[in-house]
């Protein structure tokens, strides 16, 4: 109870203060990666309810980083973040064992599109052991992107996950968590059963291994999505209510 009481006191001293403003002029190596015409017409149709461009932007990613994108899935942040932060850069895409395991045709794809570009590499371990693939140099940024929430059931040790990212990230670097809303209050209750999972619960485990909240976007927020069914309900599939996050690691 403690440490939820404490994420409800940084989401409203967080809304309290401004929040990042979306306005400054997109970056051209954000809006280049995003126009990137060798995209996969799949990957192109989601980004109106992703918005990847002002995901980059709030993530204040520059050409040359280096980046984590954690459960990557098929790659869809991965593809972007490959072209966004050139070839100074590097992004290491992964998929956890099981995932890779149970999608293996999906997670072989990834593979071959990160074996075609010299700035990717691609590998599947436990999520907590990440940072034993991505070499020495720091991390600039760390993504997660919807699958926060498996890590509450799927036996992932979400402390060691958390440690790990901060350990990975060089000062100042950012770990950005995006996620599916559940009611607020909910805990780690439904993550499992509606694939959601209570922002403050996120805020407070993160916070706990040393980041700091360093802002929030509602740029994925739908206030029509009741928060009380599964995302892949027909529904609201890929319309739900979702929480963008960044957490820096303090300089």
């Amino acid at each position: 109870m403690r440490r939820l009481f404490i994420a409800s006191v940084a989401l409203a001293a967080l809304a309290a203060s401004p929040v990042l403003s979306q306005d400054d002029p997109m970056p051209a190596s954000i809006e280049s990666a995003v126009a990137d015409a060798t995209r996969p017409e799949a990957d192109r149709q989601l980004d109106a309810n992703r918005h990847p461009a002002e995901v980059l932007l709030f993530a204040g990613l520059e050409p040359g980083w280096r980046v984590a994108d954690l459960a990557a899935g098929s790659g869809y942040y991965s593809r972007v973040l490959s072209t966004a932060v050139g070839s100074d850069g590097h992004v290491y895409t992964m998929n956890p064992t099981w995932v890779a395991e149970r999608f293996a045709e999906t997670d072989a794809g990834l593979a071959a599109f990160a074996g075609e570009r010299p700035n990717m590499t691609h590998f599947s371990s436990t999520i907590e052991t990440f940072g034993e693939h991505v070499g020495t140099e720091p991390l600039d940024a760390v993504f997660m992107v919807l699958f926060y929430h498996d890590t509450g059931w799927d036996g992932t040790d979400r402390v060691a996950m958390n440690a790990e990212a901060f350990d990975s990230l060089r000062p100042g670097g950012v770990f950005v968590v995006i996620d599916h809303h559940a009611v607020e209050g909910t805990g780690l209750d439904v993550v499992e059963s509606l694939h959601r999972i209570d922002e403050a619960s996120v805020i407070a485990e993160v916070t706990a291994a040393g980041f700091e909240l360093d802002a929030s976007s509602d740029m994925l927020a739908n206030a029509e999505d009741s928060r009380e069914i599964s995302p892949f309900d027909p529904s609201i599939r890929r319309q739900t209510d979702r929480f963008v996050l960044r957490f820096r690691k303090p300089d």
